[in-house]
């Protein structure tokens, strides 16, 4: 190594690191977050607050941890009320489409919302035959209602479940479930179909909405159960594989459903980030495993059947235009993963003197609806002697005109509609949410009544995880010579095992003593450093940090971690389940890298600014709202109506038919647009780069969310700290106005030359 790059920024020691260390960095945050998902069933028990003393005090402790899974899974909104089911018929297809000697299999739908309809099969007790049970039975996302119902032969008799229940007395509902297919997933009015599962394409919009598939058929459920309360005989919910899950959740959140069977999917959840993102739920093992939701149930009987689960080896094939879904397989649970599960719901069960209420089988040929399981199932429900016949079938339906897929399109589309509306009235809801709890009748004022919203953001939008906890023990390197300044590769420790990285460029005529301000300048998706700051690099960048330099800036490059494609998605995935994102982690590297730099004797910690390109921009709505030692902030090619891009299925420019699957943030509709998050920025001064050809968003929803941003800014009386440049370009920097902005707002005179 010659004595160039030998050399070392003073206070520092020799950084040695070699090879990529971007790759590096993002290969140890993995590890950090896979460790933070084992770690999470032992802390997760702070979060409950259990009193065993009774059965009422035990429903009553775990109430507000209820209410949070509600939440969770985006199961809030008020259902229309339910007088009873509607049957469906066409000319060419009665609503009954066969029967048995002691009940009837006709096609039915009821209402849950005003956009949205349940629909499937009502197995009818005939009207001499008493009602024993009302049960909702769920088949798997893969299946027909009809399926198990026993109207279709493409299930052997035994994992018929449904029919068996109605043959054993019960009057039984089979609701559709959203399928795994794609056939609907995009919108064909503007060519951008996907291959995402209809499952994962209605999770994406509704996830940014603080709402989910799992949310929306779960509410489905509890619409029944509204209708069956109107009678005395009992309710249960069962359900297999996908409509296992929805069973699960269904009996947690609802207590009017005295007993509930789940099979093919119960298991440790801790590696919930390989299974498809349509099961991704914000916070889930911060809180809560298969156990505890099951610790929801108790003391209500429940009944784990560890069958053969579905298995899907990922989403459909690209192909023909369509592509974007995320990765993702199903395999069937493990045994040990079920029995491990298991004892732990059983603790639960065990300490409330109700261990005889939750049982677990394995039935001998792995079908779902073993004669055990049904069996256990309706003594749950007080049903004693149950008869469960494994074999008889139902006659064949002698003709069945039924349009199946028009089924599964009118429950798609119901769903897609629903959520527009929720994408239509987010606006509203963050005007209740921030602008209404806020006062702009001073800075002071506005600051103080901002505390609790930049607290949410950061806990509940984004998440915190932990502060930085090891010594930064910085090292450094030089890399760059130039004429006017010298560039240090820096990294520096942020947890134990973990750092943050990063280019340094100080200005060559630095006098001792002197303090600069500096500018944080961040690259964007699968960027570097070396893109913003190396001025031999032609890129959109421009490198702008040099040119910064050029001027007198002290500037600094953060690598962040969105680079090596699925390699940072995984992070996200990983990270959300335990309440944390790809920006929580962003966050502590920043904060540690800001800790640094207001050590060194050559920068003033109070003129520290912000410049992010692209998902820089990203970077530049939120790590600056959280961390306000960043005195302004730049975002430079992203700015725009954030949630419409993110939510909407009727434009060419939204996340909802890329392959970035990573984007949607969890009810950041409701909460925080880029307007707000700017509100959080305030009254620090903010500006914003726009080209007027920049693929990101069109000019219209980029002018449309600054307007909300300078109106913010008028009302506080400090209008000269917020503007926007449009430019003739795109997708890059422009460093016109901004680099004026800078000047200003930093304190720093402009160049008499360039």
């Amino acid at each position: 190594m010659s004595n160039k790059t030998a050399e070392v920024l003073h206070g520092t020691t020799a950084l040695t690191l070699e090879g990529d260390l971007a790759a590096q960095m993002v290969e140890v945050l993995d590890g950090y977050v896979t460790d933070a998902v084992a770690r999470s069933v032992e802390k997760r028990e702070t979060l409950w607050h259990r009193d065993y003393s009774s059965h009422e005090a035990y429903t009553e402790s775990v109430e507000p941890n209820r209410a949070r899974l509600r939440k969770q899974i985006g199961c809030l909104d008020p259902r229309l009320p339910i007088e009873d089911l509607a049957y469906v018929a066409t000319t060419t297809s009665a609503a009954q489409i066969t029967e048995d000697e002691n009940y009837t299999v006709s096609r039915v739908r009821w209402q849950v919302f005003d956009e949205v309809e349940g629909e499937g099969l009502l197995l009818e007790p005939r009207h001499n035959v008493p009602i024993v049970a009302q049960v909702v039975a769920l088949p798997d996302a893969d299946w027909a209602p009809e399926m198990i119902a026993g109207v279709t032969d493409e299930l052997p008799p035994s994992a018929q479940f449904a029919r068996r229940l109605a043959r054993a007395g019960c009057r039984v509902v089979v609701p559709l479930l959203i399928n795994r297919e794609d056939t609907y997933s995009g919108n064909s009015i503007i060519s951008r179909m996907t291959n995402q599962p209809h499952r994962e394409f209605i999770y994406r919009m509704a996830y940014q909405l603080g709402r989910h598939i799992i949310g929306y058929e779960v509410q489905k459920v509890s619409s029944l159960v509204d209708w069956m309360a109107s009678t005395e005989a009992p309710i249960g919910v069962i359900g297999y594989g996908e409509g296992g899950l929805i069973a699960l959740h269904s009996a947690a959140v609802d207590t009017r459903i005295q007993a509930a069977a789940v099979s093919g999917y119960f298991q440790s959840r801790q590696e919930v980030w390989r299974e498809p993102i349509y099961r991704n739920v914000w916070g889930l093992l911060h809180e809560f495993g298969d156990a505890e939701i099951a610790s929801l149930i108790a003391p209500r009987p429940l009944i784990i059947e560890g069958s053969v689960g579905p298995e899907v080896a990922g989403p459909p094939p690209v192909g023909n235009g369509r592509g974007g879904a995320a990765p993702g397989q199903l395999v069937s649970p493990p045994a040990d993963s079920v029995e491990a599960e298991f004892s732990r719901a059983h603790d639960f069960y065990h300490q409330l003197g109700s261990e005889d209420a939750l049982r677990l089988v394995s039935p001998n040929d792995g079908s779902p609806g073993s004669e055990e399981t049904l069996t256990a199932f309706l003594t749950g429900l007080g049903v004693e002697n149950a008869r469960i016949d494994g074999y008889h079938l139902l006659s064949s339906p002698s003709v069945d005109d039924f349009d199946y897929e028009a089924r599964q399109k009118r429950q798609f589309t119901q769903l897609v509609n629903l959520t527009q509306r929720f994408l239509r009235e987010a606006a509203s809801r963050r005007q209740q949410f921030f602008w209404e709890k806020t006062d702009t009748s001073s800075l002071a004022n506005w600051e103080e009544t901002c505390t609790d919203a930049k607290a949410y953001f950061w806990d509940e939008v984004i998440g915190r995880c932990p502060a930085p906890d090891v010594p930064a023990n910085p090292r450094t390197r030089l890399i760059y010579d130039e004429p006017r300044w010298k560039g240090y590769e820096v990294v520096l420790d942020v947890w134990d095992g973990v750092f943050a990285y990063g280019i340094l460029l100080l200005p060559n005529d630095l006098q001792p003593g002197e303090q600069r301000p500096v500018v944080v300048c961040q690259h964007g998706l699968e960027g570097r450093p070396q893109d913003t700051a190396d001025p031999g690099i032609e890129s959109v960048y421009y490198s702008y940090a040099a040119s910064l330099a050029d001027r007198g800036f002290i500037t600094y490059a953060p690598q962040n971690p969105y680079i090596g494609q699925d390699a940072f998605r995984v992070i996200q995935r990983k990270a959300n389940p335990i309440k944390w994102s790809l920006f929580s982690l962003i966050i502590r590297q920043h904060e540690r890298t800001l800790d640094w730099l207001a050590e060194q004797p050559f920068v003033d910690a109070d003129r520290i600014g912000f410049y992010g390109l692209s998902y820089g921009g990203k970077t530049a709505m939120r790590v600056p709202a959280v961390l306000e030692r960043y005195a302004c902030s730049i975002c430079s090619a992203d700015f725009n109506e954030w949630i419409v891009k993110n939510a909407t299925f009727d434009s060419n420019y939204s996340y909802m038919f890329t392959g970035e699957y990573e984007m949607p943030e969890f009810d950041l509709g409701n909460t925080f647009n880029y307007g707000e998050m700017a509100g959080l920025i305030a009254p620090r001064p903010f500006m914003v780069e726009r080209g007027h050809d920049d693929g990101v968003a069109p000019d219209e929803w980029v002018a449309h969310e600054f307007a909300v941003v300078r109106r913010l800014y008028v009302r506080l009386g400090i209008a000269d700290r917020t503007e926007i440049e449009f430019f003739d370009g795109g997708h890059q920097i422009n460093s016109d106005r901004t680099f004026r902005f800078l000047h200003r707002h930093l304190d720093w005179p402009e160049p008499s030359s360039p």
